[in-house]
C-alpha cells in the first residue's frame, strides 16, 4: 500500500543512513532532495543505493580529518608555537613535511632538507667541488686556460724501423748526439725502445769503423734520457741470438759485436754483470765468440774506465796533432816496408779526406829532409798512386805543395839544399802527371844575384 509523502519522516526518505543526523547534514539532505527529484517519492534502484551509500561514507572521512587537523593545531598552539595556516587550505597542505600515509612521527622527511628547490639541511655549508666533464652542465670554457695535449700513437715495429733508420744514417754524417735525442723525443716508442740500439749497431756492423765509433757514443749519450740500460742489454741479447744471421753480411760480426759490449760496459750504458749472466749458458759458438772477445777487451783495459780506441783512430772527431802523427808513422812505415797498398789502407782508415792534403805536405817535407835517391822515388810512386786512385784529390794535392811553398824560408834553416830539392821533386811529379804546370811554375826559385869587385864599377852580373 502507498504511504502518502507527507508522512513519510527524515528517517524513512533515508533509510540506508545509519546513527544520528552527523554535521552537515544540510548537504546530504540537499543530496536526498535531488534523488527524490521533483515529482515526489519514487523507488531506490540498487544504483542509487550504492551511490548514495559511498557518498556518506565519503563526507564522514572528511569531517574525520577536519577533525584531525583541528586537534593537532590545538597541540601546537598550546605548546607555545605560532599559528599557522588553517589545516584545510592549500597553502597549508603545500608546505606540510608530514607522511601523507598517517604512518610516522610525522618529522620532516630527511631532516628538513629533502624536497624540490632544497640544498641541504639549514646551516649546511658546502666545500668546492671539482667539476665533472661528463656532467650535461659542464661548460669547457668556463674552466679557464684549456691545454690541448697532442696523442702520438706508439710506432708499430715496421714503422719504427722506418722513422729510425734515416736518423741514424744521417747522425754518421752529423755525430750530433743532441739532434738524434730530440728526434727520438717526437716519437711515441712505447715499448719497443729497445728496438732503436738493435738498429744503430746493426747499421754500425755494415759501415765503417768511424761509423761504431759513433754509434757507442750514441749508445752512451741515450742511457738515462731515452732508453735504460736493461734496454740496451735487451737490444744487445737479441744480437747475440741474431749472430748467425748477422755474419751472412758481416763475417766480423761476433768480434765486433764483442767490442760494442766491451765499450758498453766501459760506458756505463749495459750493466757491470751483463756478461756474468751469460756464464755456462751459451750454446751458440759465435755469441760465445762474441762474449769472449768482450770479456778479453775488459780483463785488459780494466784500470781504463773507458775503451776510447776500442775502434781505433778514424774520423774527424780526432785532434788535429793526432792525425797529424797518424800520418807521419804511415810515410814511416811505407819507406820502410816499400808496400803501397798498406799505405793506402792506413790512409783510408783514417776516414778524413779533407786532410790528406797533410799528407801530401808531410811527404814533401820528409823528402826535403831526407837524403838519398830512395825516398825520392818512393814518395812520387806513392803520390803517383795516390792521384790515379783518386783517394788524394787535386784540391788536396795543390793545397799540400802550396803549403810547402809558404814555409820554404823556414824549411831551408834547417836545411840549406831545400830549394834545389824541392825544384826537383816538383820536375818530377809534374813529369809522372801528379801536379799540374800551374803549380810547378808557382814553386819558388832561390836568386842567384852576386856582385863583382870593386874595379868593375860595382855592376851586377846576372
Amino acid at each position: 500500500m502507498a504511504v502518502p509523502a507527507a508522512e513519510l519522516g527524515a528517517a524513512d526518505r533515508a533509510p540506508f543512513a545509519t546513527g544520528p543526523c552527523p554535521a552537515g547534514a544540510e548537504e546530504e539532505e540537499d543530496g536526498d532532495e535531488e534523488l527524490l527529484g521533483a515529482g515526489g517519492p519514487r523507488t531506490w534502484t540498487p544504483q542509487e543505493k550504492l551511490l548514495h551509500e559511498a557518498r556518506l561514507k565519503a563526507k564522514a572521512k572528511r569531517r574525520l580529518r577536519r577533525t584531525s587537523s583541528r586537534d593537532s593545531t590545538r597541540e601546537s598552539l598550546s605548546e607555545g608555537g605560532e599559528p599557522g595556516p588553517e589545516p584545510g587550505s592549500p597553502k597549508g597542505r603545500a608546505h606540510d613535511r608530514r607522511s601523507r600515509m598517517g604512518k610516522g612521527r610525522g618529522l620532516p622527511k630527511k631532516g628538513g632538507a629533502g624536497g624540490k628547490g632544497v640544498w641541504g639541511a639549514p646551516g649546511v655549508v658546502y666545500g668546492y667541488q671539482e667539476p665533472d666533464s661528463r656532467d650535461p652542465n659542464y661548460d669547457e670554457a668556463a674552466q679557464g686556460d684549456t691545454v690541448y695535449a697532442t696523442v702520438v700513437p706508439e710506432l708499430e715495429e715496421g714503422e719504427l724501423e722506418k722513422n729510425v733508420q734515416p736518423m741514424v744514417m744521417e747522425y754518421f754524417e752529423h755525430g750530433d748526439t743532441s739532434e738524434v735525442m730530440e728526434l727520438l723525443r717526437g716519437l711515441n716508442l712505447g715499448s719497443r725502445r729497445h728496438a732503436v740500439p738493435s738498429l744503430a749497431v746493426a747499421l754500425a756492423l755494415e759501415g765503417k769503423a768511424s761509423h761504431r765509433e759513433l754509434t757507442s757514443r750514441l749508445l752512451s749519450d741515450l742511457v738515462g734520457h731515452i732508453v735504460t740500460p736493461e734496454d740496451i742489454a735487451w737490444a744487445f741479447d737479441k744480437m747475440l741470438r741474431d749472430l748467425p744471421d748477422l755474419i751472412l753480411d758481416t763475417p766480423e760480426a761476433p768480434q765486433m759485436l764483442g767490442q760494442f759490449i766491451a765499450r758498453a760496459v766501459a760506458d756505463h750504458a749495459l750493466p757491470l754483470d751483463f756478461l756474468e749472466r751469460y756464464k755456462g749458458r751459451v750454446d751458440c759458438e759465435h755469441a760465445r765468440a762474441a762474449l769472449d772477445r768482450a770479456a778479453v777487451l775488459l780483463r785488459i783495459k780494466r784500470d781504463v774506465n773507458r775503451l776510447d780506441n776500442v775502434w781505433g783512430v778514424g774520423g774527424g772527431q780526432r785532434p788535429v796533432k793526432h792525425l797529424v802523427k797518424e800520418m807521419n808513422l804511415l810515410l814511416r812505415e811505407y819507406l820502410l816496408s816499400g808496400e803501397v797498398s798498406e799505405a793506402e789502407h792506413c790512409l783510408r782508415e783514417l776516414e778524413v779526406p779533407h786532410f790528406h792534403h797533410e799528407l801530401v805536405y808531410e811527404a814533401v817535407v820528409m823528402v826535403l829532409e831526407g837524403s838519398g835517391e830512395g825516398p825520392v822515388a818512393m814518395m812520387v810512386t806513392l803520390l803517383k798512386v795516390l792521384w790515379e786512385t783518386g783517394l788524394v784529390t787535386l784540391d788536396q794535392m795543390n793545397r799540400g805543395f802550396q803549403r810547402v811553398y809558404e814555409e820554404l824560408g823556414d824549411i831551408s834553416l834547417d836545411v840549406p839544399l831545400a830549394h834545389s830539392l824541392l825544384e826537383r821533386l816538383v820536375e818530377l811529379c809534374f813529369d809522372r802527371g801528379i801536379i799540374t804546370k800551374a803549380l810547378r811554375d808557382a814553386c819558388p826559385a832561390r836568386g842567384r844575384k852576386r856582385f863583382v869587385s870593386e874595379g868593375d864599377g860595382g855592376q851586377v852580373k846576372q
